[in-house]
């Protein structure tokens, strides 16, 4: 069978029986906008990307992937201290609404404490009224990167890389097998099969290291 050239959004994808296998990007611009209007947090991490205890740190960010029936984006909320991805969000856009979606699911699953650091870089998303707003209702506290700085949100991003490299697939058919397998890598391999090396705990999943902070956390009856 001929390979066929399909293009999605201006970018190039060869495709053949089994489903996309390549793909030709053109140059783009990364997701961080800043709003003209924007009212930025200060620095409440100073690129110190660690946490003693669950719920106590967490990093956010957003990334693009391709599909041939357009863009889907994806937003997600790490916990520092056991590096699992407890919140996120997936959505054909890139509105205020997806970060917000994603802090929601972190917050009903997470366990934040009051007080809660959310960290993120600079971008019209984290800047918005509706995020803020969902901060504040959330009893947090917002942090911001600097903007066009890739290390002042190193742990959010480096994600990102570690996703694109070991998910395998550059482009999808469509948004829904991009759904499935973004849910897939998340949900069962990387949180609950991914081993990390712990200093104390030696190599654990996050979902595993969560239970056990938890449990040295909890006070003695």
């Amino acid at each position: 069978m001929v390979p066929q050239i399909l293009r999605a959004n201006g970018d190039a994808a060869v495709v053949d029986g089994a489903g996309a296998v390549g793909i030709t990007r053109r140059r783009r611009r990364g997701l961080t906008r800043q709003s003209k209007r924007a009212v930025f947090a200060a620095d409440l991490i100073g690129r110190d990307f660690t946490a003693s205890r669950p719920g106590m740190r967490l990093v956010g960010d957003m990334t693009e992937l391709v599909t041939l029936e357009g863009q889907l984006y994806l937003a997600t909320c790490i916990d520092l201290a056991t590096r699992e991805v407890i919140g996120w969000a997936m959505a054909d856009h890139h509105r205020a609404e997806l970060p917000v979606a994603a802090l929601r699911m972190a917050a009903g699953r997470g366990g934040l404490e009051d007080g809660c650091i959310m960290h993120t870089d600079r971008g019209s998303e984290y800047t918005s009224d509706e995020f803020r707003t969902e901060i504040r209702q959330l009893r947090m506290r917002q942090s911001m990167g600097r903007v066009g700085s890739c290390y002042d949100n190193a742990a959010a991003e480096s994600w990102f890389a570690v996703l694109k490299a070991e998910i395998g697939t550059t482009a999808w058919e469509t948004r829904a097998a991009a759904r499935a397998d973004v849910f897939r890598y998340i949900e069962i391999e990387y949180n609950r099969s991914r081993l990390r090396r712990h200093p104390e705990y030696g190599h654990v999943t996050p979902l595993e290291t969560r239970t056990l902070l938890r449990q040295d956390l909890t006070p003695a009856a």
